[in-house]
């Protein structure tokens, strides 16, 4: 096994850590108090110091994302995986959006293939860094 797929077997291990702590942390029993419905997840996201932080309530699906994956790795940089709570995403609101609207739009396009639509792209910055 060679170190890129090493580092990548790894990262899905800590992911898959990270998740379970996540889960266990913030959806007890109280979890419709919570707002968080089954199949779901809360993150923060934002840059702290620079924007108040703000709670999005997620599709698991996410997680196996490429984009979110990425938005995870960048986590990992600035946080590590010792993360209390939450799950903190460091991206700007508007970019991780757009973030969404990407991978639901490519999930709805999954799930109804024979559904056409003629979608306007916008700019979508991702929040990843250069």
């Amino acid at each position: 096994m060679g170190s890129c797929e090493r580092q990548h077997m790894n990262f899905h291990l800590h992911l898959s850590d990270l998740f379970h702590r996540h889960h266990r942390h913030h959806h007890g029993d109280n979890n419709k108090k919570k707002g968080v419905p089954k199949g779901c997840m809360a993150v923060l996201v934002g840059h702290e110091g620079e924007e108040k932080l703000e709670r999005f309530v997620i599709p698991i699906m996410y997680i196996n994302h490429p984009l979110f994956i990425k938005l995870l790795k960048e986590a990992e940089e600035e946080y590590g995986f010792d993360q209390e709570g939450l799950i903190t995403i460091p991206c700007h609101v508007e970019q991780f959006r757009n973030v969404q609207d990407v991978i639901d739009r490519e999930h709805h396009r999954v799930m109804n293939p024979h559904h056409h639509h003629h979608h306007h792209r916008r700019n979508n910055f991702l929040c990843l860094k250069a």
